[in-house]
């Protein structure tokens, strides 16, 4: 039987992280963010995959913080964001973590 590989499922670091992008040139003040979710996949670095809700924001997250975008099409053009945030799970606050 013949058929696609696989895929490697992972746990990941955090279930959803804010992305915060920069904003235009010459407005440093303002920034674009995004809530991405765990897919559940590794990238091609062998960290966990994260994605927007459209599937079109993707991104492999290291345990450190570090953000690699991966193009979820062709010709796509991603800006790095200039900061990652760990986010509690939905309907969890940071404080409740904390306990």
């Amino acid at each position: 039987m013949t058929g696609r590989p696989k895929e490697k499922r992972v746990r990941p670091v955090a279930d959803r992280f804010a992305l915060a992008f920069p904003g235009d040139p010459g407005s440093p003040d303002v920034q674009d963010v995004v809530v991405v979710e765990s897919t559940g996949r590794l990238g091609p670095g062998g960290h966990p995959v994260y994605a927007d809700r459209s599937r079109i924001i993707r991104a492999e997250i290291s345990d450190r913080g570090e953000v690699r975008m991966l193009a979820s099409g062709g010709h796509q053009r991603s800006r790095t964001p200039s900061a990652a945030e760990r986010l509690p799970p939905p309907g969890l606050s940071p404080a409740d973590l904390a306990q």
